[in-house]
């Protein structure tokens, strides 16, 4: 059989990677909507099972979160009102500044065509554009994620990249627009994770907007500062958890090392930083939320704080130093070769200048890694062959906000060109929310149409978004004479079908043959699909009466994908990588019905063509 990948190495010269597993609350869910929008196929005339459904998921789901997270967040809700009212917001007040005590720099580069929307008053966040939105600060087309980005003020950057006058009028006008329209707390504006975002950015970019207004606008802005830095050193964690702690942490940190009088809030800050860390960043130096996104997030603002402690002439903690040495690596391992990231959990593939400035900063030398057994990610490299795979369980409730239901997916690059990719993100719309974090929407099998974690509805970031998960996902890597092999597995599936996912990947020394095998142990009269889902630029085309397929390449090669064990098809898909962008793509299809016992689909891609 064309599977077969030859003799493995011996004992000695194995590299185990050991089992990554994660806590589970029981739920199902079925795919269907996801299915539909993907190309979903099942074999004619199959009849799937239902999978066995659980009541009450949604709050079964939240009482799975730990019980000290459950009292911050009822504790933040109850004391609302109070922080809604007149005395609260004159506790709030301070002693009156004119100037910073010390000014971080903001490296982060913006960009120039969002900056002049801006100046027109089209504004574009979370995949959405608005034109003239009206009321500016809460317009009523706006979600949850579109205020939070207007509200955490990046979008300066875009302004300050134009280097004109007019954007700094601009940008000095909608900041004070926000300070007579937000005097105290309340309302999506002071969340505190964009509270500390926003304070931050002021910060930082204080010089651009403000350096050369009047004293009474800079005496404006830094109140604003010092109210916003009270309001944070009072709530707290305040039910936050993950990258969005972190971000509200940072602006606290910032806010004392660089505000005159806030030593008492650097060290509230630097206190749960302390905490923090330890909890959120894992020992491979994988955040805990297996988000390449979010990752890079929390990446730049831990070297943002380093450098806002650094310009304060403050020696930075050890332990964020150590974070940032970790997490380097470990961003490199989900980087493919043409400088973005991999599409896993709510990814987008971000700007490459971004990530490598990320890496820039972070100044940690080293190579990549190519394991990361506790946050559950594969690096699989040979030639100029670049596989990776997800192996891990989906992280523990309350950091499941951004979680895809994408267990044992894959993503292939050649050279600089991606090859198999999964969908991605495009937050502009709930819709598409449910449809990209879908199991159909990655490069994996799909079981009865039904997704192997059960992705609830979800409000703002960070909260409950998966009911039923895998328990146990299982992962052990072996490496001989520059090959390569990876056996899988994952429980997803057992208690909507009693069936277990297998897969076993191969990669040649010459990075020139990929080759896999899906199987399932499980019950007859299933149906399956498994997904390749193409970039965009790749173009198929059926080969060989419809027995294999042609996979072409922009620079002339191509890879040819030969299946054994289900039926082969070519799908339409879509392509959610790029920021702001939705495009058309193909899928590939392999799907069948699965015997008693144990069913198996061999495939194998080997390349084409072009230059080695």
């Amino acid at each position: 059989m064309f599977w077969s990948p030859g003799p493995r190495p011996s004992r000695a010269g194995r590299t185990p990677t050991p089992t990554t597993s994660g806590a589970c609350a029981a739920r199902s869910d079925r795919a269907v909507s996801g299915e539909a929008a993907l190309g979903g196929s099942t074999a004619a005339g199959a009849r799937s099972p239902r999978p066995r459904r659980r009541p009450f998921s949604r709050w079964r789901a939240r009482l799975a979160l730990p019980q000290a997270l459950i009292w911050q967040r009822l504790h933040f809700q109850i004391t609302e009102p109070y922080r809604r009212t007149a005395l609260y917001r004159w506790r709030l007040s301070g002693p009156e500044l004119s100037q910073l005590h010390a000014q971080p720099a903001d490296p982060w580069p913006g960009q120039s065509d969002l900056g002049s929307a801006i100046l027109q008053n089209r504004l574009t966040f979370a995949g959405r554009t608005l034109a003239d939105p009206r009321p500016f600060w809460l317009p009523a087309d706006a979600d949850d994620a579109w205020l939070a980005q207007l509200h955490g003020f990046a979008w300066l950057r875009d302004l300050r990249v134009l280097g004109s006058d007019n954007a700094r009028r601009r940008a000095r006008e909608l900041v004070g627009d926000w300070l007579t329209r937000h005097p105290g707390p309340g309302g999506p504006a002071w969340h505190p994770a964009t509270t500390g975002r926003r304070l931050a950015v002021w910060i930082a970019l204080f010089e651009f907007f403000a350096g050369s207004a009047e004293v009474t606008f800079k005496t404006r802005v830094l109140d604003g500062a010092q109210r916003q830095a009270r309001y944070l050193h009072d709530v707290l964690p305040a039910g936050l958890c993950g990258a969005e702690l972190l971000a509200a942490i940072k602006g606290l940190a910032v806010a004392g090392a660089c505000l005159p009088g806030g030593q008492p809030w650097l060290e509230r800050a630097l206190g749960l930083l302390e905490r923090e860390l330890p909890r959120q960043i894992l020992a491979d130096g994988g955040h805990c939320q297996r988000s390449a996104s979010l990752h890079l997030d929390v990446l730049r603002d831990l070297i943002d704080l380093r450098a806002a402690l650094a310009a304060a002439e403050i020696q930075p903690p050890r332990n964020l130093q150590l974070a940032i040495e970790g997490m380097a690596p470990f961003l490199k391992l989900l980087q493919h070769p043409d400088g973005g990231l991999a599409l896993f959990n709510d990814s987008l593939e971000e700007r490459a200048v971004v990530v490598e400035m990320a890496l820039q900063r972070a100044q940690v030398r080293g190579r990549a890694q190519v394991a990361a057994p506790q946050s559950g990610f594969q690096c699989l490299h040979a030639g100029r062959t670049r596989v990776l795979v997800d192996a891990g369980a989906p992280p523990s409730p309350g950091l499941d906000g951004h979680t895809h239901a994408g267990t044992l997916s894959f993503e292939l690059s050649h050279g600089r060109q991606r090859v198999i990719v999964n969908c991605g993100a495009h937050p502009g719309h709930p819709d598409w929310r449910a449809v990209q974090r879908a199991t159909a929407a990655h490069s994996t099998l799909t079981l009865g149409e039904t997704n192997s974690a059960e992705i609830l509805p979800q409000g703002r970031p960070g909260a409950v978004a998966v009911g039923r998960r895998p328990e146990t996902v299982v992962c052990r890597r072996e490496e001989g004479d520059g090959a390569i092999w990876l056996d899988m597995s994952h429980d997803g599936y057992r208690q909507a079908f009693d069936a277990i996912h297998e897969r076993r990947l191969f990669l040649d020394a010459a990075g020139e043959d990929l080759r896999g095998e899906d199987m399932l142990n499980g019950p007859a009269g299933v149906p399956f699909a498994i997904r390749f889902h193409l970039h965009p630029d790749v173009t198929a085309g059926l080969v060989g009466d419809g027995r294999a397929v042609l996979l072409r390449l922009p620079g002339g090669s191509g890879w040819r994908l030969r299946a054994s064990g289900a039926e082969i098809a070519l799908e339409d898909g879509v392509y959610l990588g790029q920021r702001d962008t939705v495009r058309r793509s193909q899928q590939v299809v392999l799907s069948g019905v699965t015997k008693d016992g144990r069913t198996a689909v061999k495939w194998a891609l080997k390349r084409e063509g072009g230059r080695k």
